[in-house]
């Protein structure tokens, strides 16, 4: 497998992007391929069963395309269909749940460790279970928040409705007295300042994106893959369904990094 093969990166939306910013800071001369699955946008109420579909349909797709390494940058399928699909696959593929555990265990005071993320991940259990793996001591509250994926995908990152729907998603887990949250949706670390306002940073908020390459880049030490030629890297974005949509927003939040963005149909 050549070192200057692309990696590829994939979520739901834009919200994987938190992890493309982290990759542009510390692997600069990585290629990678960007896939947003904006046809099936949100997948919080979606069934693991299509879930499941989406994620092979989506893997399928990266394969085709030479991927030396796969990020799932989605915590819904992080936490739903990585754990079925990881060992058929023998290239490096990685997601963002145990990284946002190890994260929190390290940083509560007062173990309790609160996690904000769609319903699918909160169903699934995920987060709780690999967190207690770690730390039987620990307290884990789970919260849905079902709105914070829409408005994200709109660009509405401040304002009125934004900073209702964190209101009605935080209070629960500030009442409880968490220290630290874990975000567990890659859309939500762009919402960071307008929580941090709210919360009056009263909270540690676990952003899985910068960690996440940490460990993708010691995995592709481990296999001999970084990309060390001197060659221009390529970058390049899919979506599944709305394009010009994910190109504005793409754009608002890392900037000029998207030059195009291909709309494909997947099987």
């Amino acid at each position: 497998m050549p070192k200057t093969d692309p990696i590829g990166i994939f979520d739901s939306g834009v919200g994987g992007l938190t992890v493309v910013k982290s990759l542009l800071d510390k692997m600069p001369q990585e290629s990678f391929i960007y896939f947003g699955d904006t046809a099936h946008v949100p997948y919080g109420e979606k069934t693991r069963e299509q879930l499941l579909t989406y994620a092979q349909d989506i893997m399928k797709f990266m394969m085709k395309k030479n991927c030396k390494a796969i990020v799932v940058a989605c915590g819904t399928h992080s936490s739903v269909t990585l754990p079925l699909i990881s060992n058929n696959y023998t290239l490096p593929l990685l997601g963002v749940l145990e990284v946002g555990a190890r994260q929190a265990i390290a940083s509560t005071r007062n173990g309790k460790i609160g996690v904000a993320a769609t319903q699918a991940t909160v169903d699934s259990r995920a987060f709780t279970k690999s967190i207690v793996s770690l730390n039987k001591n620990v307290e884990v509250m789970e919260v849905a928040c079902p709105r914070l994926v829409p408005l994200v995908e709109a660009g509405k990152l401040t304002g009125p409705e934004a900073e209702a729907a964190i209101k009605s998603y935080f209070d629960p887990l500030l009442d409880w007295q968490a220290d630290t949250v874990i975000l567990g949706c890659t859309h939500y670390p762009f919402l960071v300042p307008s929580i941090k306002k709210y919360t009056e940073d009263s909270l540690v908020l676990i952003d899985t994106a910068g960690e996440t390459v940490d460990e993708l880049k010691a995995l592709l030490e481990s296999h001999e893959l970084l990309n060390d030629s001197d060659s221009e890297p390529v970058r390049q974005f899919f979506v599944s369904g709305e394009d010009l949509s994910f190109y504005n927003v793409g754009k608002l939040l890392i900037g000029d990094v998207i030059k195009h963005v291909d709309k494909v149909k997947l099987s």
